[in-house]
């Protein structure tokens, strides 16, 4: 038997977001947007859920007279990708007898 999948994780958009977020410090709404090549209304809902889920922490504010929405990993989301990963790769390993 398999366990499931994290359903949070396993939208593309929001792995796509885990997985830049990962990579960096931190990453603004105009980055992530330009990485993911998705539509701004979808990224924020997207991130909304996902800070609703205590993965990622966001911090909004202004640079100059201009909007800014910084987004960081969590110590939770980071334990929730690892277990997304390890989950991923027991459904990778299929003929392979569990230790």
């Amino acid at each position: 038997m398999f366990k499931p999948l994290d359903p949070l994780l396993h939208s593309e958009l929001r792995l796509a977001i885990m997985s830049i977020l990962l990579s960096v410090e931190e990453a603004d709404f105009v980055y992530l947007r330009e990485q993911t090549k998705s539509t701004s209304g979808n990224l924020s809902v997207q991130i909304d859920k996902l800070r609703e889920a205590g993965y990622i922490e966001v911090e909004r504010g202004f640079a100059g007279k201009r909007t800014r929405t910084v987004c960081k990993i969590t110590a939770h989301g980071i334990s929730a990708f690892e277990k997304y990963v390890e989950t991923l790769k027991g459904y990778l390993n299929l003929n392979k007898p569990e230790k």
